[in-house]
């Protein structure tokens, strides 16, 4: 399987980029936990700190990037925390050497936790007024949630890759074969709007003033209930409160259609089936077997199985609802 990596993103090479924007830089490269892109922080002569993400190639067109920074833009001019790119000269994206890569302010913050009920309740709002301005308007070049994406095609990839061993090559395609077909069933998403898309509590930090976004690298057209869901934990009578105490946020910005919560699961079973892929398409990516070294081991293909019949019953089960 043939895949980009970033051998020749040499540190001269980020250096130059940098540079030529017009910054100068005075530090080291620190790098930044990312592994779809390649993201460092720096310094400049005036030890103002900066941030700069190098975009994987062959993943984003420029076009799709530029969406993104201008939805970042368009939340910011609503006053919503999000950390948007800097413009130079009136750009924000640039490109050196074939790469195409974006700078941003510097911004720290706590991890926000998942089983704290006034963050959830404050992540609710937030998530809402981003919401009431996303629906305004649709995105043009960035993708849509699909089932093609995230199921037909992404159980293509994992079963052209080779990875999945041959003795578990039946019981795994077996079960996610019956898991995808149910949740192809069950995703009938109708009202799509521009979503952050990835909002997991990896993706939230906090400050004493609240939570703030510092990426919208995974922004795309779908349902509501995709930037809520991810923040659900813990037993099903766990995961009820906290969706009471997120809607009863989001609801003081933004109506949300009840009827979305029947998504969760397929949501997450898309998630589920897709993750895999993706590790399966960057393994030659020198970065995933250095990060991830249980990938493409025995153990962790029965694990998946045990993981998709959970998935299985779960798709099963009546949906989430509100408290009464």
């Amino acid at each position: 399987m043939s895949v980009f990596n970033f051998s020749s993103l040499s540190p001269d090479l980020i250096l130059d980029g940098i540079e030529s924007t017009g910054l100068i830089v005075d530090s080291g490269l620190l790098p930044l936990n990312s592994y779809e892109n390649r993201v460092y922080q720096f310094q400049d002569e005036e030890k103002v700190k900066f941030v700069t993400k190098f975009y994987r190639p062959q993943r984003w067109r420029p076009e799709q990037i530029q969406e993104e920074h201008d939805f970042a833009f368009e939340l910011q001019a609503h006053e919503l925390p999000i950390v948007a790119p800097l413009k130079v000269r009136g750009k924000s994206l640039f490109e050196h050497q074939g790469f195409h890569f974006a700078l941003y302010p510097c911004r720290g913050g706590r991890i926000f936790e998942v089983d704290n009920l006034e963050q959830l309740e404050w992540m609710g709002r937030f998530v809402g007024r981003i919401h009431a301005v996303s629906a305004k308007h649709c995105f043009t070049s960035r993708p849509t949630i699909s089932t093609d994406e995230f199921v037909i095609e992404a159980i293509e990839t994992i079963k052209t890759s080779g990875y999945v061993p041959d003795s578990l090559h039946s019981p795994f395609f077996t079960i996610l074969e019956q898991v995808a077909a149910l949740c192809i069933e069950q995703y009938q998403a109708t009202n799509l709007i521009r979503l952050h898309g990835d909002c997991h509590a990896g993706n939230i930090l906090w400050r004493d003033e609240g939570p703030h976004f510092v990426d919208l690298d995974d922004c795309r057209m779908g349902p509501a209930i995709q930037d809520l869901w991810m923040m659900l934990s813990g037993d099903r009578q766990q995961q009820v409160l906290q969706l009471d105490t997120l809607l009863s946020g989001y609801e003081e910005f933004c109506e949300f259609d009840s009827k979305e919560l029947a998504l969760i699961e397929s949501l997450r079973t898309m998630r589920v089936i897709n993750y895999i892929a993706w590790l399966c398409r960057r393994w030659q990516d020198p970065a995933f077997p250095m990060n991830f070294p249980w990938f493409n081991t025995e153990k962790y293909w029965e694990e998946q199985i045990l993981m998709l019949k959970e998935q299985y019953s779960a798709l099963q089960q009546a949906p989430i609802s509100l408290l009464p």
